[in-house]
């Protein structure tokens, strides 16, 4: 049974995880938006997802591009974890996740690091 939890408290949750970024790596970013959905189509279990071109791999060729997405799925989320606790602690995941992609971070070296 999926948490309760309204969106307005889903999308609190994600930005009190951005707030919680240092201030230098969230300076860093670029480009890049993150945004909140119910569930992704095409893998309704999957937690979270960068889209776009890792910082790593941007080249002078990169100018003029629309903003890389950071998704988090809200209601995927909320089915995955138990209590209200658990989703703020697994939104924080999340969004560290995918902003560690945004950075160039693999998924195997995130897994490594405990982050998977």
């Amino acid at each position: 049974m999926p948490v309760p939890m309204t969106p307005d408290r889903f999308e609190e949750l994600v930005g009190d995880a951005l707030d919680l970024l240092p201030e230098r790596l969230a300076a860093a970013m670029d480009n890049v938006v993150v945004l909140v959905e119910p569930r992704n189509p095409d893998e309704p279990d999957l937690l979270g997802l960068y889209e776009g071109v890792a910082l790593t791999e941007r080249t002078a060729d990169y100018a003029g591009e629309l903003p890389d997405r950071i998704t988090l799925y809200r209601d995927a989320v909320l089915d995955f974890c138990d209590d209200e606790e658990q989703v703020v602690d697994e939104v924080a995941i999340t969004v560290v996740h995918e902003i560690a992609h945004h950075f160039g971070i693999s998924e195997d070296r995130l897994h490594e690091l405990g982050w998977g």
